[in-house]
């Protein structure tokens, strides 16, 4: 229908990245209940997902005796875990943008119990270990789908970042609260119950979540054909063949010599396979691939990248040197050291909290303040050779320690996030877990080495100078990840990914409007405004044309003719 001729000009439709405000805040899609239901929902799959791990630390010196393994093939009860999952977060974060999130994380979750049920009644090995594995796929379904879901509900920034900041740190307290729980229920009942103690905390969450995640479009758009070509199947598959094979190597290297073929063989391999990876991904349309060329060019994501291999560094050298040293050499109960192990995750959950500091301050000092806390535990850890020194050196390590891996991990995750169009927040989500667990793989594998070639010349495990020894590795990569940071990090460039992608829509949108005027041949006066058609009567004769709203062209009140649709979408700056 015809506006009058009185009527304004019509509006023109453009949509807009930008955020609208009320009051100077996002408004929010969903009720507060709602939304913090669902952050204590992916807080809990986060939990268990550090819990899987953890809690066999407790476990494994029962298993061995139940199940008849040696110390070789126990540390596959940890690997085949990690291996898998790491290995498939990639897919498992282009699966939840491509399709939906919502069932990705059902679906994850629902499997992770399922598995879990079978795990806790097997009765030998290789079983255990192929569902360990399956464990690691169902799992990994879970991450990258939670933090797409935690970005879409909480909309609002310092909301956002606060929400982050506590779905990492209840990772933190699933390590910890995984050491006591498996020693409870080791002590007290069957290494059994750590697996059917996953099943029963899951099967309910996943029940809920059918009715409580709300309905989720997926981000990715499909230019044509079916949407399964968008996962990237033939790049995905040879990344994830490469990090099995990679962290198959690393974690293999302590017991089977870094010197045999087992572990040179896929070690080689990978690496050329990962080179092919990222040519593959040059070869490709931008939109079907799964990590496109230009997302290592985004502001800060390599340096971003890299610091996030060290928090699960840190705390699994901790785990893995403490636990074994205070049960096998000091010979404290399972549930004694999990008990010393509080510290860790109570300053790191409490530090989870410290999501809205960056909402003050840039996210690269308060990095460095918790690379420098590490720092400071570390050298701590080097000198604690005896019990006597628990409170005056291992206590404040941990506390130190622990809570600068936090804000690491917490603030490293926020800035990933902000440098990363909000369509990626499922693969974002996925490389930065996968470098969480590359880093937590290589740091089993490394600190292994080292203590065995340490201790082979000076006194054996009996003695701490294999430990004080990954202890010294340790701090050096620490000071690496703390230079890199401090020269690398541009403070300027973050954040800046959502102004361009903004400006640049705005521009093309401007740009097709004068190009459709053009196309169509719409006459112009002098002053460039557009003519209307004239009007033809039954006779065929042409008529004076009714007034009609025009469009004009490069005029100054252009933007006054302009209705802005506003588009939720993440991010802290508004276009």
């Amino acid at each position: 229908m015809l506006a009058p001729p009185s009527a304004k000009p019509a509006a023109l439709t453009v949509l807009s990245p930008a955020q609208t405000l009320v009051d100077g805040r996002v408004p929010q899609k969903y009720s507060t209940a709602r939304r913090y239901v669902l952050l204590l929902i992916f807080c809990l799959a986060q939990f268990l997902d550090a819990f899987n791990n953890s809690a066999l630390f407790s476990a494994i010196p029962a298993l061995v005796t139940s199940l008849d393994m040696n110390e070789a093939e126990s540390t596959w009860i940890i690997s085949a875990f990690q291996l898998t999952f790491a290995s498939f977060l990639l897919i498992s974060g282009r699966i939840s943008d491509v399709y939906n999130p919502k069932f990705a994380f059902i679906g994850g979750v629902a499997g992770l119990g399922v598995l879990s049920i079978g795990a806790g009644f097997v009765t030998s090995k290789i079983p255990l270990i192929v569902l360990r594995a399956l464990c690691g796929i169902a799992a990994s379904m879970t991450i990258p789908s939670a933090l797409t879901l935690l970005v879409n509900v909480f909309t609002e920034p310092s909301e956002q970042a606060r929400a982050i900041g506590v779905f990492g740190g209840c990772g933190a307290v699933g390590n910890v609260l995984g050491l006591i729980i498996g020693a409870i229920f080791v002590q007290w009942a069957t290494w059994s119950w750590v697996f059917w103690f996953v099943a029963c905390v899951s099967m309910p969450i996943a029940t809920l979540c059918i009715f409580l995640i709300p309905k989720q479009e997926p981000k990715v758009a499909i230019r044509g054909g079916a949407r399964w070509k968008s996962l990237d199947i033939m790049g995905v598959s040879i990344l994830t063949a490469a990090l099995v094979l990679f962290i198959f190597a690393v974690t293999s290297g302590t017991t089977s010599g870094w010197g045999s073929a087992g572990v040179l063989a896929p070690l080689i391999i990978s690496v050329f396979m990962v080179a092919g990876f990222f040519y593959f991904e040059t070869t490709i349309p931008v939109d079907r691939a799964a990590i496109p060329p230009r997302t290592w060019f985004l502001p800060n994501f390599l340096v971003l990248f890299f610091t996030a291999l060290l928090p699960y560094f840190w705390w699994t050298t901790v785990f893995t040197i403490y636990t074994t040293l205070w049960q096998d050499i000091w010979h404290w109960s399972a549930i004694s050291t999990a008990i010393h192990m509080i510290p860790i995750g109570v300053l790191a959950f409490a530090m989870s909290f410290t999501g809205s500091l960056s909402r003050v301050m840039n996210p690269k000092w308060i990095i460095l303040f918790g690379e420098g806390l590490c720092i400071i535990a570390t050298i701590l850890f080097a000198f604690a050779d005896s019990p006597a020194k628990y409170w005056p050196y291992i206590f404040p390590a941990f506390v130190l320690g622990s809570a600068g891996a936090m804000l690491s991990y917490t603030h490293t995750n926020i800035a990933i996030f902000r440098t990363s169009p909000s369509s990626m927040a499922g693969t974002v989500g996925a490389i930065f877990n996968g470098a969480l667990q590359l880093g937590s793989a290589i740091g089993i594998s490394a600190v292994g080495s080292i203590e065995a070639s340490v201790e082979a010349t000076h006194g054996g495990p009996e003695m701490y100078a294999g430990r004080a020894a990954a202890f010294w590795f340790l701090l050096a990569i620490v000071a690496v990840e703390f230079i890199s940071m401090l020269v690398f990090y541009r403070a300027g460039k973050e954040g800046t990914v959502d102004v361009d992608a903004a400006l640049e829509h705005k521009e093309k949108t401007l740009e097709d409007i004068e190009e459709a005027v053009v196309e169509k041949h719409v006459p112009l006066d002098e002053k460039g405004i557009a003519l209307p058609p004239p009007m033809i009567d039954a006779e065929g004769e042409r008529t004076p044309a009714v007034e009609q709203p025009q469009f004009v062209k490069d005029s100054d009140d252009f933007e006054e003719h302009i209705e802005v649709i506003e588009s939720p979408v993440r991010g802290d700056l508004n276009v």
